[in-house]
């Protein structure tokens, strides 16, 4: 422990969002610059706890107390070194990471947290300055195949922890680029994708092989991976949005959050979108509040919609930790991302019931009602109200992941909430694997990566046991 009193002596404190005037006509990230001198300050207020809650909070276990106080004394590479043994990409999750390590930390109980997401993050951008992340290539190959499939958080972390070991791994992306919800789902504003891009280039350097619009299920039979290779890892995801399925829903101008939202990465990365779904000019209303929605919100206000409604069908959530979630549990609370900070209505405890619209067909209004507390959301009489839209946006979460092509040709078991089952991360299928939200359903990047790596070291068992 370095500073023995730093939490004493020193308060919370994390970097300024840039002006909304300023960024809501740019797609770069919202955070002003902060100094390496200042997150060793914030270093110094982690009391290496006897017990460190925050292990049990972050999915993927880092050594919490062990970095921050590394910072601390100023001693980074080292920091580096500790954050990359559990972590392969802390610059995704020092950016997108809700922070749940951070709700359990032990200074949380009386006082703001440890800054431990600012912390994470620049670690990993000053190894990236000093040149320290280079690539790691095995020393020797196993000879095994292994076919992942899907690029987001979780099939790049197992693919880089199977070829750093010595398996031969190709990544499967039915996307244009690799990344998957890192590089079409994540706004800009949130992470640039040039972080993405130089973990790229270093897992390229370790051997990984990358394979863009190939669609396992579609233009490739799954079935012809499990002949050329000796695994198969299913990471596609939970990609099966959930509808609002009410009167109207067929009208033009009602679209699924991850329709949209690709459009404008895509477009930000330099290419055509013909027929791209824009805000511009528009009445634009969210139907969802969560990061999704967040997401869809900020992303409007670039594109200079007239107005922006974002409803939340469950009741608004008390500004401070709510009682039913006591430290170090994951707290209730109302949240305030930077796209609420930029503008727009943000309404809790209403239900759409129908869409109407106009003679050509295209939604026009939503009409709603208020809704008691879950799990009945019963509708309040005399309640009902209408809001003008011209473009609705759903961003109700995922059901699991899609069912037709690759699942079904596999054969694989499904669990009872439709997500692929598994047992130690091998699905009924020997030689199948599936991680992150094709195994667990909806979940974090943080989630997402943690599932990779085990699911990893459990397809490395069985290769190594192959004859």
């Amino acid at each position: 422990m370095g500073k023995v009193t730093g939490f004493i002596e020193y308060v919370r404190e994390t970097p300024a969002r840039r002006d909304v005037r300023e960024r809501i006509n740019d797609y770069f990230e919202v955070y002003q610059p902060f100094s390496e001198e200042k997150v060793r300050t914030q270093g110094a207020r982690c009391m290496d706890c006897g017990i460190p809650f925050c292990h049990t909070g972050c999915p993927v276990n880092n050594i919490i107390p062990d970095w921050n106080d590394l910072v601390y004394r100023n001693e980074w590479k080292d920091a580096i070194r500790v954050l990359h043994a559990t972590n392969n990409f802390p610059e995704f999750t020092g950016r997108i990471c809700p922070a749940p390590c951070e709700a359990a930390c032990v200074l949380g109980i009386n006082e703001p947290p440890v800054t431990i997401k600012l912390i994470e993050k620049t670690i990993v951008e000053h190894a990236w300055k000093k040149g320290w992340i280079k690539p790691e290539p095995p020393e020797t190959l196993t000879g095994k195949r292994v076919a992942i499939v899907g690029s987001g958080p979780a099939g790049l972390a197992a693919a880089q922890q199977l070829a750093r070991v010595g398996h031969s791994v190709t990544v499967f992306e039915k996307a244009d680029r690799i990344g998957g919800l890192l590089r079409y789902g994540i706004p800009d504003f949130k992470m640039e994708k040039h972080i993405l891009d130089r973990r790229l280039e270093q897992m390229t350097a370790e051997g990984v092989i990358f394979t863009t619009n190939a669609h396992v299920g579609e233009s490739i039979p799954a079935n012809d991976l499990r002949r050329e290779f000796d695994a198969v890892l299913l990471t596609g995801g939970a990609e099966n949005p959930r509808d609002l399925k009410v009167p109207g829903r067929e009208l033009e101008g009602i679209h699924f959050a991850m329709e949209y939202l690709p459009q404008q990465n895509k477009r930000i990365a330099g290419d055509e979108v013909r027929n791209q779904i824009l805000a511009t000019g528009k009445r634009v209303v969210i139907i969802g509040g969560g990061d999704t929605g967040a997401d869809c919100l900020g992303t409007a206000h670039r594109q200079k919609a007239a107005s922006v409604t974002q409803f939340e069908i469950m009741p608004m959530p008390p500004e401070q930790r709510h009682s039913s979630t006591p430290w170090p549990l994951w707290p209730l609370q109302l949240r305030i991302e930077s796209a609420h900070e930029e503008g727009g209505v943000r309404d809790w405890a209403v239900n759409t019931t129908k869409f109407t619209g106009d003679d050509q067909g295209h939604c026009r209004q939503l009409h709603t009602v208020r809704v008691g507390p879950p799990p009945k959301f019963e509708p309040m009489p005399g309640t009902e109200f209408t809001v003008d839209a011209d473009l609705v946006l759903l961003a109700l979460g995922f059901t699991g992941p899609v069912k037709q092509g690759m699942l079904e040709q596999l054969g694989v078991e499904l669990d009872v909430r439709s997500n692929v089952a598994t047992k130690n991360y091998m699905s009924s299928i020997p030689g199948v694997f599936a991680a992150g939200d094709m195994r667990r359903g909806q979940s974090l990047v943080v989630w997402a990566i943690s599932e990779g790596r085990s699911a990893a070291k459990a397809a490395d068992t069985y290769l190594r046991n192959l004859p």
